[in-house]
């Protein structure tokens, strides 16, 4: 693929056309319709939108959603997006914005609501993502949106057009990123996107929107509102903030006091040694852009430190420390690879979507014998006989995440355990949606197919059950980290508490 001419050839990459007509100057407003990048800064989407409404004279709209109608929709994910709204009303009041937040009641309230705001809107502004229900809900949204409406793809450092195609390996991804990433460098989103920036003020939405979809009342912790809605409560949340705020400050920290030694630490269960970012990402409560900026900030870098040719290697390339060139690794690599397979491959989610080497040898070991066999529910309840296994279970259900090392041991004793490889993949997706804060991200989609040999190789000596996929134990991470701190923090779930006797 050819490089881009200039920074607006770059920026157009990420500016998908949905609706191509022009801006209706005679209306009210223009909308941001804030569902994937929900946050004040480092956001092209909420930058598009500051344009449009400086060039045309116009109150910019901040609309921010939450639907009730999801599959694991639940008490858990819905506070934590709680948390960034309520983060964000503060933040948005100190900008020259109308902040508008719904919350829906029950499934299909908010029925009609984005088309009643288009219908008074210049311009529609939202946000491309090709996760979870996005694409759908955005194809469908443009056939109802009469005026002009672009979703920008802030997905991640490289635009999701730059690369457009789902690569097989890391390695081959990362290939790529070295080769077409550099001239983004000056197609950042800006910190502020109002910095400089004079609009008008609307008023107050009409009377005949609020008094049919009420914005959101309290939205603090102490208010609880998703106690009040008809969610799924066994999942409660969990005690980490959500928000932009609070994303902000979990960086700092890490960037400050984690990120030299985090190559060495990421993978020890009893260390701080993790970024614990990945929630904050996948609700767009802190951006890549935002997170890349404060570790170059960190490391006194520019983009000249950067490796004159594409070297496809792990470290070495970005010409920064050993700490944060590994960290750059996961944030980058290793997160976008799986937003690009999710882009370019609609069927990402499904087990056909496995390498074929992946499939063949788990087929060739579909009639293996398997000793330890267990359901869904004693997965869920952590009811099996690995006290390592339970503790990450148990973390997954208290905390929302499960440490680095271990979510890998995670999948794949599912893949042990469990009756066939569609099974363990059906256990895996399940669990790790309804129970992980960061579940239904494309990152996440990574982690569980690389238990099954995505982005993998074949690995040797062959094995029962699991062929030539790569093989881990618990006995082998005891022999590496020491674990038994960890399972004595998490062994006091193991029985009553969180308990799903009949999970659906």
């Amino acid at each position: 693929m050819s490089q881009p001419d200039d920074v607006d050839d770059l920026l157009a990459l990420r500016i998908h056309v949905r609706n191509d007509r022009p801006p209706a100057a005679d209306r009210a407003f223009v909308l941001y319709w804030m569902t994937a990048a929900r946050r004040p800064t480092h956001s092209f989407a909420l930058q598009r939108a500051v344009f449009y409404a400086a060039e045309l004279d116009l109150p910019l709209v901040v609309f921010e959603p939450l639907r009730i109608g999801y599959r694991w929709a639940n008490a858990r994910h819905h506070r934590f997006i709680l948390d960034g709204m309520h983060a964000n009303r503060r933040l948005f009041a100190e900008r020259p914005v109308s902040y508008y937040a719904y919350v829906e009641p029950e499934d299909g309230a908010g029925r009609g609501l984005l088309a009643a705001l288009a219908e008074r809107a210049a311009v529609v502004i939202g946000d491309e993502s090709p996760m979870f229900f996005y694409p759908r809900m955005l194809a469908a949204a443009a056939k109802q949106i009469e005026t002009r409406f672009e979703t920008i793809d802030g997905n991640g450092l490289l635009p999701l057009e730059a690369a457009p195609r789902a690569y097989p390996r890391a390695h081959s991804f990362r290939r790529a990123l070295h080769k077409h990433l550099p001239p983004h460098f000056d197609a950042w989103p800006a910190a502020d996107p109002f910095d400089g920036v004079e609009l008008p003020r609307l008023d107050r939405l009409p009377d005949a929107i609020l008094e049919r979809w009420p914005a959101a009342g309290d939205l603090s912790r102490e208010a609880a509102l998703e106690r009040h809605l008809p969610l799924d409560n066994s999942v409660p949340p969990v005690a980490t903030v959500g928000g932009p705020i609070a994303g902000a400050e979990r960086m700092t920290h890490f960037i400050e006091h984690v990120l030299d030694d985090y190559g060495q630490n990421r993978n020890h269960p009893t260390r701080d040694g993790s970024s614990r970012l990945s929630p904050y990402l996948h609700y767009g409560h802190v951006g890549a852009h935002q997170v890349f900026d404060a570790v170059a900030e960190r490391e006194g870098w520019t983009p000249e430190k950067l490796a004159p040719q594409p070297t496809g290697k792990r470290e070495g390339w970005w010409g920064m420390s050993p700490g944060a060139e590994s960290f750059l690794d996961e944030l980058v690599t290793w997160r976008e690879v799986g937003y690009q397979y999710a882009h370019a491959a609609d069927e990402y989610k499904t087990f056909d979507s496995l390498p074929d080497w992946a499939k063949t040898t788990l087929a060739e070991h579909r009639g293996d014998p398997r000793p330890d066999l267990y359901t869904r529910v004693q997965f869920e309840n952590a009811e099996t006989h690995d006290a390592l296994w339970n503790a990450a279970q148990n973390q997954l259900r208290r905390d929302g995440i499960i440490h680095n090392y271990l979510r890998m041991l995670w999948g794949k004793k599912i893949l042990h355990w469990a009756q066939t490889p569609e099974e363990a993949l059906s256990i895996m997706i399940e669990l790790n949606n309804r129970w992980a804060i960061d579940g239904r991200d494309p990152n996440s989609y990574s982690g569980i197919f690389w238990v099954l040999g995505r982005f993998d190789r074949a690995w040797g000596p062959e094995r029962p059950i699991f062929g030539k996929i790569r093989y881990m134990t618990s006995k082998s991470t005891r022999s590496k980290y020491k674990v038994d701190p960890y399972i004595e923090e998490y062994a006091d779930l193991e029985r009553g508490q969180l308990r799903l006797d009949d999970a659906p």
